[in-house]
């Protein structure tokens, strides 16, 4: 694996909400969810004085799950061996929107540029709402960006966050030894998955990337390449790449509300504990490195 450095204390098994959250995303018409983050606030846009953050809502496509991107007819791009697997959502977004630097700056280190350079760790919470269902799912935790600069030291805290919660497809029941890199790791490239995610996109969403500046006056001039309703066809396009950036949601806590039967609703906690094997709620049960229990809705 590229950049990688030393190979993950990888999970041994899939989190035990992934199959049902999985069933149910791929069933939308369109996997949309709404995603919150935190926004750094100057003293003078500050609600509560004490509080120095503001929240933000916004809805986003879920991008499928890191490294176990979608096939895509449409989809040129080289796309890395199916070495690893992960139960992190993901989703595309512009590096000069909000929540990109969001994102980076409430991650408890402001780095220059926000949003511009791969980093992120800033916490998160994405709600969808899958109607045919009649489930609400709700993951809590922190979000990662990566950028063209993903295989370098900036994005160094990305891969090693990451790579915590990556698995080998293949791998046998207790997982990977620490330390351990097997066949295939080598050839898998950070850079060649965030080249495929922008390759699934459609030529049009590729060409949203070439947009003038969002939240900019319109009387502002765009920019000599920016433009409306664009389309791009080349995947290293320079202006589109250096805006384009994947964002990976790493979830502490997936919380999963069933609706169908309005006499017996039922919702159920999902708690990430990673190898501590213990459960630590009343009537909790630890499947891998989760603890799930039952709660009242």
């Amino acid at each position: 694996m590229s950049s990688s450095g030393q190979a993950p204390p990888v999970p041994s098994t899939p989190a035990p909400w992934r199959a049902p959250f999985l069933a149910h995303v791929t069933s939308m018409k369109s996997p949309t969810f709404v995603l919150s983050t935190l926004h750094p606030a100057p003293a003078s846009e500050q609600i509560v004085p004490s509080i120095p953050v503001l929240p933000r809502a916004r809805t986003c496509i879920y991008r499928g799950l890191w490294a176990c991107l979608p096939p895509s007819s449409h989809n040129p791009a080289p796309q890395n061996p199916p070495v690893w697997e992960s139960d992190l959502p993901t989703f595309t977004t512009d590096a000069r929107m909000g929540k990109a630097g969001e994102l980076v700056d409430t991650a408890g280190e402001v780095k220059p540029g926000g949003g511009q350079s791969s980093g992120g760790g800033g916490p998160v919470e994405a709600v969808w709402w899958v109607e045919g269902s009649g489930t609400q799912w709700r993951v809590r935790g922190t979000a990662w960006v990566l950028g063209p600069d993903v295989e370098g030291e900036a994005g160094r805290g990305v891969r090693e966050a990451l790579l915590a919660r990556m698995r080998r497809r293949d791998a046998p029941q207790g997982g990977q030894k620490d330390g351990e890199e097997e066949e295939g790791e080598e050839d898998w490239s950070w850079s060649r998955e965030v080249t495929a995610h922008f390759g699934n996109l459609s030529p049009g969403m590729r060409g949203s990337f070439r947009s003038p500046p969002p939240g900019t006056p319109i009387a502002v001039p765009p920019g000599e390449g920016l433009g409306v309703g664009l389309e791009v066809e080349d995947l290293q396009d320079e202006v589109a790449r250096r805006n384009f950036r994947v964002v990976v949601i790493v979830p502490t806590e997936v919380d999963q509300v069933e609706y169908l039967d309005p006499k017996k609703p039922r919702r159920w906690v999902y708690i990430y504990r990673g190898r501590s094997w213990q459960a630590k709620e009343s009537g909790g049960e630890v499947i891998g490195e989760w603890e799930k229990v039952e709660v009242w809705p």
